[in-house]
């Protein structure tokens, strides 16, 4: 009897030791609310992406620890994955290890230039219309054009624009608030050719003929934070060698007052050798009043030869809890310059897109 307990108590002491080296979490958000468009009737929309994740991290000794995440983007409305037609870890889908030398991960993710960008427009980055983030803050740049094809009948897409799969991430220690962003991607994240409505690409064929996936996708990103300041320095080069420079910073002049701007530039002369180059900038700034925040931005995008887009947004945020807030967005964008069809310069020009959302986040 006594063995018995023993071997009882001795098994319950290697479970507690398992489970203290071993730490799951899920996590994610939901966003929803209503959606009011120019031209369009409203809507069920959300401001944030919506994600169910898990991550968990495994201690293997002497400072060493493996790691993973997996993360799903869904539409709460209807309970399919996030436009219907993509990947069902569209988030993210890494494993690495983690020590003294910093991290590496294998697998797929926002690049470097893609996941420090959007820190430095006032609406955290998030991929709502009201924001800045999806386009002027990267000048309009696509991480990866070939990913996936649009599906003609429900115009879903496997698209995305700032994740790369079939790659590897590395991330250094942070030194005095410094570090350095790495990634590098496999060919086969190629996964098509490039023409100019394949995933909502605004790219354009070249004489007729679809340009391929010529060079393996790299990224990096340099930052800095420390106090209230922050600063990053960017460059990225996708799959059909389109490239992208980028500098940003922001300052908390108060503990309510913040203020924050980014610079872009897009090369993309090997696909568009007559519209190659785009320039782009955001302004912003966000102030805490109690449980309330305010967010407002100016930002402009020009491709080269063609009107500038100009785009002026103003957010509200109120916080029910640390966990849930309300929110309000009203945003005007003009000149909305689309490259598309299968001649070099062919353009479309909308004037004017109004968009107003108000609706509930929740994250756990």
């Amino acid at each position: 009897m006594k063995k018995s307990l023993v071997a009882v108590a001795l098994l319950g002491g290697f479970a507690a030791v398992a489970q203290a080296q071993t730490a799951v979490q899920i996590y994610g958000n939901l966003d929803a609310g209503l959606v009011k468009r120019t031209n369009q009737t409203v809507a069920i929309g959300k401001r944030a992406a919506n994600t169910l994740g898990f991550k968990g991290t495994e201690d293997l000794g002497n400072g060493l620890k493996a790691l993973f995440q997996l993360e799903i983007r869904y539409e709460p409305d209807t309970g399919t994955v996030e436009n219907g037609n993509r990947p069902l870890f569209q988030g993210q889908s890494r494993v690495g290890l983690q020590g003294d030398f910093g991290m590496v991960r294998i697998g797929r993710g926002l690049t470097p230039f893609q996941e420090v960008v959007g820190s430095f427009e006032p609406f955290h980055g998030l991929p709502t219309p009201a924001g800045f983030y999806t386009d002027i803050s990267v000048a309009g740049f696509n991480s990866a054009p070939l990913d996936g094809t649009a599906n003609a009948a429900t115009g879903a897409t496997t698209a995305n624009s700032n994740r790369i799969s079939n790659a590897v991430f590395y991330n250094t220690p942070v030194v005095n608030g410094f570090q350095l962003n790495a990634s590098w991607a496999t060919k086969e994240a190629n996964g098509g050719t490039l023409t100019g409505t394949n995933g909502g690409a605004s790219y354009l064929t070249v004489n007729g003929a679809a340009p391929q996936g010529s060079t393996n996708p790299f990224s990096v990103a340099a930052t800095y934070n420390n106090g209230p300041a922050a600063a990053m320095l960017a460059y990225e080069r996708n799959a059909v060698e389109s490239k992208v420079w980028s500098g940003a910073g922001s300052f908390a002049l108060t503990p309510e007052l913040k203020l924050m701007a980014t610079y872009s530039k897009q090369n993309a002369e090997h696909i568009n050798p007559v519209l190659s180059d785009t320039k782009a900038w955001v302004i912003g700034a966000t102030y805490a009043m109690g449980p309330g925040k305010l967010l407002a931005g100016y930002g402009q995008k020009q491709l080269e030869n063609t009107p500038k887009t100009k785009q002026f947004s103003l957010g509200y945020e109120y916080s029910l809890s640390k966990r849930t807030y309300l929110y309000v967005d009203a945003s005007r964008k003009k000149n909305i310059v689309n490259v598309g069809g299968t001649n070099i310069g062919q353009l479309a020009l909308v004037p004017t897109v109004n968009h107003y959302d108000v609706g509930l986040n929740h994250s756990f």
